[in-house]
């Protein structure tokens, strides 16, 4: 098999961004934090911009991207390996950190392995799928195009329009242990499903230079349209159509991000492969460093910016680190 390095770098720049999200939720209004700073100037209020920019698609190319290793896992292994092996990469770090978040609080949390919580279950559906049906022809000339992506995102966008009619964005549903957003769930399932079909049909090789450029230059026209809005009318305007908005914003800039990796940052290195090798371990513990940090650190003035970024950075160094230290053990890196 080729390596695709560009993927394996995407996902560690996806690893670092939702750590940063994580390490600024404490200092802004990022929904409830498990951790809030005892001097009140710590605060930045316009970061609710990154929040929602990071929201509207970091998650959803994280899926793609599981996605489209799902079906060459599943032809080599069969349904019996895939499976086991699904339970052990995602299965086990779920219940392991599940446990110890449910221990640490009192009450049944999961927090941010709701992300492997739910690849698990769409991997499980995938492979049943699979067992009763034939795999998908790759047989099809066709790639993505703007007019393309602009139509999945509207599809997208409209189904996210009306499910937030009856739950809005950061409304949680817990249907036994399985956690879930319900205003980005459909982005989340399309999104993997985009990648699955983006293996067989070898969409991300088939994407032109002028495809990939022109939907990196809308999303990020998007995203900056989503920076700047303020009170008033733009704002206004956003707001009430946020669900089309957003999945404008998930696809393009997921697009356009796949085309600039895929030209830009193709590279693979010793430093890069030990990054991309440390990425998922660095996802799963995180969250509890980064309030273990807050909590060491909250008497020491920095600035709010200044801690957000020391949080950030410290948390992801650490992350990392531990990550390495797991995997020296032996049968770790069947896991992590």
């Amino acid at each position: 098999m080729v390596r695709l390095n560009y993927l394996d770098n995407l996902k560690v720049a996806l690893t670092f961004l939702v750590i940063f999200h994580h390490a600024g939720q404490a200092y802004g209004d990022g929904g409830e934090w498990a951790y809030s700073p005892s001097n009140p100037a710590e605060v930045m209020p316009w970061i609710w911009h990154f929040f929602s920019t990071n929201a509207a698609f970091f998650m959803g190319l994280y899926f793609f991207i599981s996605g489209y290793f799902v079906p060459g896992s599943f032809d080599r292994q069969g349904f019996g390996t895939f499976v086991r092996k699904k339970m052990l990469r995602l299965g086990v770090p779920l219940l392991l950190m599940g446990g110890l978040l449910t221990n640490a609080t009192g009450k049944v949390e999961i927090a941010h392995m709701w992300f492997v919580e739910s690849l698990l279950i769409f991997s499980f559906l995938y492979a049943v799928i699979r067992q009763r049906c034939n795999a998908i022809s790759g047989d099809c000339n066709s790639g993505p195009t703007v007019i393309g992506l602009c139509i999945v995102a509207l599809l997208m966008g409209v189904g996210s329009y009306f499910i937030r009619q009856v739950s809005p964005q950061d409304h949680w549903i817990g249907l036994s242990l399985w956690i879930f957003e319900p205003a980005h769930y459909l982005q989340y399932v399309m999104m993997f499903v985009l990648g699955i079909l983006a293996y067989r049909f070898g969409w991300l090789d088939k994407m032109t230079k002028r495809t990939g450029a022109v939907a990196l230059s809308i999303g990020a026209l998007l995203a900056i349209g989503n920076y700047v809005r303020q009170d008033g009318a733009w704002n206004d305007f956003v707001w009430q159509w946020f669900g089309i908005y957003e999945s404008l914003m998930c696809v393009f800039i997921s697009f356009g991000l796949l085309w600039l990796f895929r030209e830009k940052v193709n590279m693979g290195n010793k430093a890069l492969s030990w990054l991309s090798a440390q990425s998922y371990g660095a996802y799963i513990f995180h969250l509890p460093l980064i309030i273990c940090i807050q909590n060491v650190f909250d008497g020491v003035w920095m600035g709010a910016f200044g801690k957000f970024m020391f949080v950030g950075v410290v948390s992801t160094v650490l992350s990392l680190l531990l990550t390495w230290v797991l995997r020296l053990i032996p049968g770790v890196k069947r896991i992590i």
